[in-house]
């Protein structure tokens, strides 16, 4: 069973579950999916008594054999079973010697004789990447997807003497994605799916219930290894089919065709939903319609008039370009070499030489990877040229796009020249005429400095709640996207200039960030208005310009982090001098809710990237416009590529691979305190990153008779419905001190009659949308739940009779403490009004404090004695007196007990994106 895949380590848990009856087993195989299965079986308290694994290659051992050989299993490296038929003596005294019970075949290439397959007391059990019997034989997941099978799926079965035939014991199946490759089918499922299962399957023989169910003859296929020389594309087929041929070959062999004179393959193919790009046209042989490059790749058509994109291409010569490239890719005028870049040269030969020791002598026409250089020689000369050139930073890519020595000699000075710009940013964008401009928003993945479709092509409608239509469908991020973006943010923080950068020159372009923010304020605040339903002069003012506010006061902190020195006890007759660094965590995850979704954003990312980190962040599912248009300007602000990144799509896919990816050093998540502790735990299991936490609030506002009362209803009114009540920190319960609390409710509820509710790019509106449909129908639900349990409904409590999510402001009073409204948040416009006793003050403090959230409160009252101890007794983060929602960039923010842990804004944000390193020496 040869399959091909990026076995991409991945990290999950089958479940602490101990079993009575536990095995003896043997594992017979190889790969980091061998690997994974060694290791929960043993995690399962199965006894693996030997790895029978292939040899070394290259000196390196197979990460089943690390991994066995790190725990003192017996392991051993047969480089084959039999010769002409017949088992080697000494490989059967070694198997017999280690008395298995089982043999486990998670993924084995090599021939296992019967005799070896049946010896031990339950025989043998195999995996096989297809839903068997269809796919019997190599290259199972190619075949799955070259077939156009809507289901992939494994098998693992009992074996026996034919190939791939053995009984059924279990089979598990998932749906294709239309854009699916062998690496994603694999990474998505088949790997993290296929470990479970054979856990499950040994678990299984070893309680006496696992089942052996005769596979079937209808159905069954057999296909052989996919191989170049037979994975020519044939153009006279539907443009699905075509798309099914080279994904199914995408990334071995290779789907190609004869492009020119020579044999170009293939890369990265989808099918093409949206018009087609203007482009130039390119013949291909075999071809009717020429295909078209485009700025987006290569668009080909299939005979039924439909069309797919493919992304990169790659020559006879190994070099890989992006497809939109190809007519850009020709050769360019050789340069003169100056005397210091001949040196550079050759120190660069010597490089090579030192790598290519077969090839007697570099010259212009050595081909680094035809004279045997693999891709970990790749990494090799990028370092080395490093460290002996002058710190020169290239990338792996420029190896593969100049393999040639004279080649790379050339890329190497136009980049010294700083004549190897980047290209420029292409951006699809969907565009909407609307409140007197063109507003342009992005749709795709933003990673590693270039907006992407998903890998498996995956998108989902992000709607506008003022009327319910579609604006626009955007990529929905997969766990392949999340990987792709970490590993290009580690990259940028570990290898790329980020990583290098001054802090002052760090917050020029955060100085330059904000700029552009600012310059494009209108459209960030109609693309806000049209994702999430904010009031257009809210946004303007709120959700727009306290990002710009805060870009700039993180701006101000880069060149300000420091230590500290710090006198310690001599050790006589020594001398020693102790300090302490403040350095950057490394590569940080952002996860942001929807009710202010640029700010929020800017909240977390402006610390962060103040620290020195880089960025993954994981704007709301529903609201993700402003942030991709962010992405879009941090490449105009000249920040460089991997340093932010942004994955749209859902918290069950996304927001769990970050909070669980062992690269990941800290997580900031706004959001509800249930998810709160979902990311915590997977951040405490994973590796310990570190997290802060703004969650759930119930902010109590206590207002008292001596307080100045048109303000208290103003600002009251404020605390509840500013932002359409969407607030982290709305005043979820009002206490009324009884001698006014009729006079408050009445002025409340004649302001309210007052308040405009429409359309939220209209000047005069006052309260728009709610963000979505179901948040709307949880609000709904959230009134009705208080009349039933006897509060009273003195105004709203509906929703308002137009198109789009519109909620009436709601008011009910007689809530108790025992109800749900008094114990539970609502976040929407929703005013939950309790009476306290004229005098009371320790009464209603205790009332206010008896929740499990703490994230802001308020107090209205002229007396400051009275103010100030409230103040004191209130449990929040956050107390504001005679105001409410004064937020301010260099103050901090953030809650206690379940309303969460950590700090944004103000100088305490930095410390949540940083480490502190104590030096101490001796002289």
């Amino acid at each position: 069973m040869l399959w091909v895949g990026n076995q991409a380590l991945r990290h999950f848990s089958t479940g602490q579950v101990y079993f009575k009856n536990k095995l003896k087993l043997a594992l017979i195989g190889q790969s980091l999916f061998g690997q994974e299965v060694y290791r929960h079986l043993q995690k399962e308290g199965h006894r693996v008594v030997g790895v029978f694994t292939v040899p070394d290659k290259d000196g390196k051992a197979d990460p089943l054999a690390l991994a066995a050989e790190k725990d003192g299993t017996p392991v051993f490296k047969f480089p084959r079973w039999r010769v002409k038929g017949k088992t080697i003596k000494e490989v059967a005294e070694a198997y017999q010697s280690v008395g298995a019970e089982l043999n486990v075949l998670p993924f084995c290439t090599q021939f296992i004789p019967m005799d070896v397959i049946d010896s031990p007391k339950h025989g043998s059990i195999i995996y096989h990447p297809s839903l068997l019997p269809r796919h019997r034989g190599a290259s199972a997941i190619n075949w799955t997807l070259i077939s156009g099978d809507k289901q992939a799926g494994f098998s693992v079965f009992w074996a026996d003497d034919g190939l791939d035939t053995g009984p059924i014991l279990l089979q598990r199946s998932c749906d294709v994605h239309p854009n699916d490759t062998v690496d994603a089918l694999y990474n998505r499922f088949l790997f993290p799916e296929g470990i479970k299962a054979m856990v499950e399957a040994v678990q299984l023989i070893a309680d006496g219930k696992a089942p052996r169910i005769p596979q079937p003859e209808e159905g069954a296929s057999y296909e052989g290894i996919r191989k170049k020389e037979n994975a020519e594309i044939f153009w006279d087929q539907p443009a699905e089919v075509l798309h099914n041929w080279i994904r199914g070959h995408d990334k071995v062999p290779g789907a190609w065709a004869e492009i020119n004179g020579q044999m170009v393959t293939f890369y990265g193919s989808s099918l093409l939903t949206s018009s087609v790009p203007a482009g130039e046209p390119l013949d291909i042989r075999g071809s009717k319609k020429p295909g078209l490059v485009t700025k987006n790749g290569l668009v080909l058509f299939g005979n039924d008039g439909k069309a797919l994109l493919v992304r990169n291409l790659q020559f006879e010569d190994g070099k890989m370009i992006p497809a939109a490239q190809y007519f850009s890719s020709g050769e360019k005028s050789v340069l003169e070499l100056t005397a210091e870049e001949m040196k550079v040269a050759d120190t660069i030969k010597v490089i090579w030489a030192g790598i290519l020791t077969n090839v007697p002598v570099i010259e212009d026409s050595i081909d680094f990877f035809k004279s045997g250089a693999s891709s970990m020689d790749v990494v090799r000369m990028v370092e080395e040229i490093r460290q002996k050139c002058g710190g020169l930073q290239l990338q792996n890519e420029d190896v593969y796009m100049a393999t040639k020595f004279e080649d790379f000699i050339q890329k190497v000075v136009r980049k010294l020249r700083g004549e190897d710009q980047e290209v420029e940013l292409l951006v699809d964008y969907v565009s909407k005429e609307v409140n007197e401009m063109t507003v342009k928003m992005p749709y795709q993945c933003f990673i590693n400095g270039q907006f992407v479709d998903a890998e498996d092509g995956e998108t989902y409608d992000t709607v506008n709640p003022t009327d319910g239509s579609t604006i626009c469908r955007v990529s929905y991020a997969s766990l392949a996207d999340v990987d792709k973006a970490v590993a290009a943010a580690k990259d940028a923080f570990e290898n790329g200039e980020w990583g290098r950068m001054n802090a002052r020159e760090r917050g020029r372009l955060m100085y330059r960030l904000a700029d552009l923010l600012e310059e494009n304020q209108e459209e960030l605040a109609t693309i806000e208005a049209l994702d999430s339903g904010a009031v257009y002069t809210l946004a303007l003012k709120t959700h727009i310009g306290m990002s710009v506010q805060t870009f700039r006061y993180f701006a101000g902190w880069c060149d300000k982090i420091q230590g500290s020195t710090i006198p310690i006890n001599q050790a006589r007759p020594n001398r020693n001098l102790t300090f302490t660094k403040k350095e950057p965590l490394g590569v940080c995850a952002i996860i942001i809710p929807w009710n202010y979704p640029l700010m929020m954003l800017a909240w977390k990312s402006a610390a962060c990237l103040a620290a020195g980190n880089t960025l993954v962040l994981k704007p709301a599912q529903v609201t993700p416009l402003t942030a991709l248009k962010f992405a879009e300007l941090t490449v105009k602000a000249g920040f460089p590529k991997g340093v932010i990144n942004i994955v749209p799509g859902s918290g069950g896919v996304a927001g769990q691979r970050l909070s669980q990816h062992p690269d990941i050093r800290k997580l900031g998540f706004t959001g509800s305190t249930s998810v709160g502790k979902q990311i915590m735990s997977s951040c405490a299991v994973s590796n310990l990153k570190k997290v802060s936490l703004e969650l759930g609030g119930k902010s109590p506002l206590i207002i008292f008779n001596d307080c100045e009362l048109d303000k208290a209803v103003r600002m009251g009114m404020g605390a509840v419905f500013f932002n359409k009540g969407e607030n982290c920190i709305a005043a979820g319960r009002l206490f009324v001190e009884e001698s006014i609390h009729d006079e408050f409710v009445t002025r409340v509820v004649e302001e309210i009659k007052k308040m405009k509710i429409g359309d939220p790019l209209d000047r005069s509106t006052d309260h728009g949308p709610q963000n979505h449909k179901a948040h709307l129908e949880k609000l709904l639900q959230y009134c009705e739940t208080g009349v039933k349990e006897g509060a009273t409904l003195v105004y709203g409590g509906r929703q308002v009779q137009r198109s789009g999510f519109f909620m009436e402001p709601t008011v009910f009073t007689d809530v108790e403490d025992h109800m749900y409204l008094a114990k539970e948040e609502s976040f929407g416009p929703i005013m939950v009004i309790s009476k306290f006793q004229n005098g009371d003050i320790d009464g209603v403090l205790h009332r206010a404090n008896n929740t499990e959230y703490g994230l802001a409160s308020g107090v209205f009252t002229r007396d400051i004695n009275k103010a100030m101890y409230v103040s004191d007794k209130l449990e929040a983060g956050t107390v504001f007196i005679n105001t409410y929602n004064k937020t301010d960039v260099a103050a901090p923010f953030g809650g206690v007990k379940q309303s969460g842990f950590g700090k944004d804004l103000g100088e305490e944000a930095l410390n949540e994106y940083l480490k502190t390193k104590t030096v101490t020496l001796e002289y």
